[in-house]
């Protein structure tokens, strides 16, 4: 087995995260606990020269306490074919800054081992990503086209209606058959992006929660169900949706049996699934969160498996 001594992690800067949630927080600490030295940095400290990729970094060391939960040292430029693994998990929008970072993270991989493989980030975007998978999600569409949105809305009732690239719940509307308010929100969307949009059949099952499946190397090993407040669609935790404790129904079981060889001959190490219902809505793998909640919840400890599946891959 090939010892790990050095991680380095793109990511947003720690000091604004929350740790109480942070997934990327929990695997930099397992690492960390198994004794690998840590290196920060954002990604727009990554830089490429004469084929060579480099990022100013700084050494971290975490602490499980909030308010004071890291240290960093002085930065250094360092070479990032010399660590042994990067962790990718800088949160979307799934922009050409992030498309650009892939680009640049495959010259080092897979001798230096990035988590997931970048030129399968870039190549699978999560919510289309999922429409590989056409019988266990919910009836989608994708496009620009007004009139074709407007149809979809007219068979399906009630539709959500969301940024084909965005994250967390930002910019997710429920538009109901007769919501007056339809032609102006794509208005709106058209003047704030570029590419196409994503409508989906409304599942009122969302009700109930919608469901967060962990998944490490392709097999299951957790989950955590989030509840929509009273007055809104989305239940993202940081927009009000409560987490609980939940266990794997019989279709779940299924859909991470269908999805999950698909995961692995991508080498998605990482990767988490939302499930309302009986339907999949997207396959997340560029910074999925819920490790720390499931933990929470008395369910695994997902950055443990994580680990132990990294390192097998550098056996």
């Amino acid at each position: 087995m090939v010892k790990i001594r050095n991680v380095a992690v793109q990511m947003d800067h720690v000091s604004g995260i929350s740790i109480a949630g942070d997934s990327t927080f929990a695997m930099s600490l397992e690492a960390q606990a198994r004794g690998y030295k840590l290196f920060h940095y954002t990604p727009e400290r990554l830089s490429m020269r004469d084929g060579k990729v480099y990022a100013t970094a700084e050494p971290m060391v975490l602490r499980d306490i909030k308010g004071d939960h890291f240290e960093l040292g002085a930065p250094e430029r360092i070479d990032l074919s010399t660590m042994d693994v990067v962790l990718l998990r800088q949160d979307p929008p799934f922009d050409m800054g992030y498309i650009t970072s892939t680009h640049m993270l495959e010259r080092i991989h897979p001798k230096t081992l990035v988590v997931n493989d970048p030129a399968w980030v870039r190549n699978s975007p999560e919510k289309i990503f999922v429409t590989e998978f056409e019988d266990l999600m919910p009836k989608t569409l994708i496009t620009r086209d007004a009139t074709e949105i407007r149809r979809f809305r007219e068979e399906m009732g009630d539709i959500i209606i969301k940024p084909l690239y965005g994250n967390g719940g930002a910019g997710v509307f429920h538009s109901t058959r007769d919501d007056r308010n339809l032609s102006s929100l794509l208005e709106m969307f058209g003047q704030m992006f570029r590419e196409p949009f994503i409508a989906q059949q409304y599942l009122p099952d969302v009700r109930k929660g919608d469901k967060r499946i962990i998944l490490v190397d392709g097999e299951a090993v957790g989950a955590i169900n989030r509840v929509p407040a009273e007055h809104d669609s989305r239940s993202n935790m940081h927009v009000g949706g409560r987490a609980e404790a939940t266990e794997l129904t019989a279709r779940e079981q299924e859909i991470c049996a269908r999805i999950g060889p698909a995961l692995k001959a991508r080498g998605f190490l990482l990767v988490g699934i939302d499930v309302i219902g009986d339907y999949m809505t997207e396959i997340n793998v560029t910074s999925p969160t819920g490790i720390r909640e499931v933990k929470r919840f008395g369910g695994a400890d997902i950055a443990s498996l994580l680990w132990d599946a990294i390192e097998r891959k550098r056996a």
